[in-house]
């Protein structure tokens, strides 16, 4: 099994701190460094060298409408060393004139914004050193500006701009892109979102659609977008700001269920042409109770991740490619995916946003791609998150409530049911307060308790932070497995409502527990459940793509059934209301290393465990 070394870029430590008013206890810190934090743009100094040079090319992308291409990048450099290394920056003009300094009375920097991607000038190139000379092959994606290439010597902490490149620029910078579908609402609507350059000042943006080989119909779509001021802190405001462009989202209604529809992103421009992306297609939700194979994805923490291998020294987050291209080679034979927190873990670099849109693209534009809130997307002081760290990098929520859609009543409240099918899914936000008496709690109890499980057998709880049982070295260190108030404040709902599943992210590997309940097994861990509910499984799945976690040293606690210290990610398969299959598959080759069935009848989910049944029931 191949591990990531983390020793360069993920500086992992825990920290107990106390959390605003006192009422919220003590918690540690997950926290991890985004690898271009470890660029100091703003200790830059010019060094010019007129000898050196970097040229790209070509000149020009996206002439056939792509959204993704691939440029060299040649360089010479007459005194070259190790720690000589290229950015790419977007827009092409970095310098400070185009940034506004957090302080009026600051004196801003020679640079002072992030490049979007960088490599090290001897990567694949190793007479580098000797010679100054050097080509990388570099993967662009159309974010909406053009784009420019720096060679830098010195190191990250003080680094030395040698040379500037020719600008690259796409041939329809502003185009449609990226489309994430998700559900809505209601079981018959299908949402689309996506990005694009145009702000409603300059096109009409609507979605044409319609079910394959029938008449299309147009739908229009709402825009969003945000500015420096909407976001709480550095780097998010300052050297990771770039222009977030616009998002939309359009809603599709009244779907036939199973139906396939065709689709595609347009705008309209003030001059009456129109631009437009090219065809997607999606199969609608079945009805909700409907008797069909059914089968769903889900993990946390995946990241993003660059083929060309630019920020990824030492293999930071190389998993994540691995997840998104095992879904991508099999997403015939999945319906949705769930995503429960720690999406592309950008942490204030926004061009990491784009390009997370961008890796997912092939799944997020066919299936529903269902995201929950973690810690690397809102927690921030004073901003309303329950844990008051500063893992979000001053995002703050913003953008994974921007850039997706999920159905919430509230987006800035990101908590919310979903159903597909016979699946009831209850997702909720555990960045924000979960314990009984608050508003979530009232959230998820309502979710749990009004799910028909004769329509809906299945029923699922899903959340970041670990809220049930997790046997990870870091809550053995306060003698825990979970966050702290987590199980104790809900396990009674699981159990009282007989809650099948509960999955969590955060912890960045995979174990499944027995049937457990008050950490006693209610039944031995199996590859075969049958007859009546004795309690909830409870699943870790946050090793999508980040850094692995390691588990306990010592003998794995009694509830602790399976556990692998590896990437990977969960398909349920309902095949009807009365067989659901799990499976554990592994990145690195997609095959399953964990599975169990549940086998049972309507009167099996209603008969009694413990004191939960009401007085009435059908149990037999």
């Amino acid at each position: 099994m191949r591990k990531a070394n983390l020793w360069i870029f993920c500086a992992i430590f825990w920290s107990v701190v106390s959390i605003g008013s006192g009422h919220r206890g003590r918690h540690r810190v997950h926290r991890v460094h985004q690898p271009l934090s470890r660029i100091l743009v703003q200790n830059t100094v010019f060094s010019v060298d007129d000898s050196a040079y970097v040229k790209a090319s070509p000149l020009v992308l996206g002439l056939k409408g792509q959204t993704s291409e691939w440029v060299t990048v040649e360089y010479y450099h007459p005194h070259p060393s190790k720690n000589d290394w290229i950015g790419v920056f977007s827009p092409a003009n970095f310098s400070a004139e185009t940034c506004e300094p957090e302080v009026a009375s600051q004196h801003p920097p020679y640079l002072c914004s992030a490049p979007i991607k960088y490599q090290f000038a001897n990567f694949k190139n190793k007479n580098y050193s000797k010679t100054g000379k050097g080509l990388l092959k570099l993967q662009l994606i159309n974010q909406r500006a053009d784009f420019s290439f720096a060679l830098f010597s010195g190191n990250f902490s003080s680094p030395k701009l040698i040379a500037v490149s020719n600008k690259v620029e796409y041939a329809y910078p502003k185009a449609p892109v990226y489309p994430r579908l998700s559900q809505g609402k209601f079981w018959n609507e299908m949402t689309v979102t996506w990005t694009s350059g145009y702000s409603i000042n300059e096109a009409v943006p609507f979605v044409e659609w319609g079910m394959q080989g029938e008449a299309q119909t147009r739908s229009s779509a709402g825009t969003l977008t945000f500015t420096r001021n909407s976001l709480c802190g550095s780097p998010a405001r300052t050297v990771g700001w770039r222009d977030p462009g616009f998002i939309h989202t359009s809603f599709l209604k009244e779907l036939w269920p199973n139906s396939l529809y065709t689709y595609r992103l347009g705008h309209k421009l003030l001059n009456g042409t129109y631009v437009w992306s090219k065809q997607y297609k999606f199969r609608a939700s079945p009805y909700p109770g409907q008797d069909s194979l059914q089968r769903v994805v889900i993990f946390g923490d995946m990241g993003k991740a660059e083929a060309d291998g630019s920020n990824e020294y030492n293999n930071w987050q190389y998993g994540s490619l691995n997840t998104t291209n095992q879904l991508i080679r099999d997403i015939n034979n999945i319906d949705m995916v769930i995503h429960i927190g720690d999406i592309c873990y950008a942490q204030g670099y926004l061009s990491q946003w784009d390009q997370f849109t961008a890796q997912i693209e092939p799944i997020a534009s066919t299936i529903p791609y269902m995201i929950g809130s973690g810690n690397h997307e809102r927690d921030w002081p004073n901003s309303g998150s329950f844990y008051s760290n500063i893992d979000s990098g001053g995002e703050c929520g913003v953008l994974a409530q921007t850039m997706f859609y999920v159905p919430a009543e509230n987006r800035a409240k990101f908590w919310y049911a979903t159903d597909y099918g016979m699946f009831r899914f209850c997702i909720a936000d555990t960045e924000q307060d979960w314990r009984p008496g608050s508003e979530q709690y009232k959230f998820i109890e309502k979710c749990l308790s009004s799910v028909d499980r004769e329509k809906q057998p299945w029923l699922i709880f899903l959340g970041h932070r670990v809220l049930g049982y997790s046997s990870c070295g870091w809550y053995q260190m306060e003698g825990t497995s979970a966050e702290p108030m987590g199980t104790d404040s809900l396990q009674d709902l699981w159990q009282k409502y007989k809650v099948d599943l509960a999955f969590y992210g955060h912890v960045h590997n995979y174990e499944r527990t027995c049937p457990v309940y008050q950490s006693q097994c209610q039944e031995d861990g199996s590859n075969f459940y049958t007859g009546p509910f004795t309690a909830t499984t409870h699943v870790v799945v946050g090793g999508a793509g980040a850094y692995l976690t390691t588990f306990i040293k010592d003998d794995p606690v009694q509830w602790s059934f399976y556990r692998d210290f590896d990437f990977g990610f969960v398909k349920l398969t309902a095949f009807n209301h009365t067989t659901l299959r799990f499976e554990y598959k592994k990145s690195s080759d997609g095959n399953v290393y964990d599975h169990f069935t549940i086998s049972r009848d309507y009167k099996d989910v209603l008969a009694c465990a413990f004191d939960s049944c009401p007085r009435t029931t059908l149990a037999t």
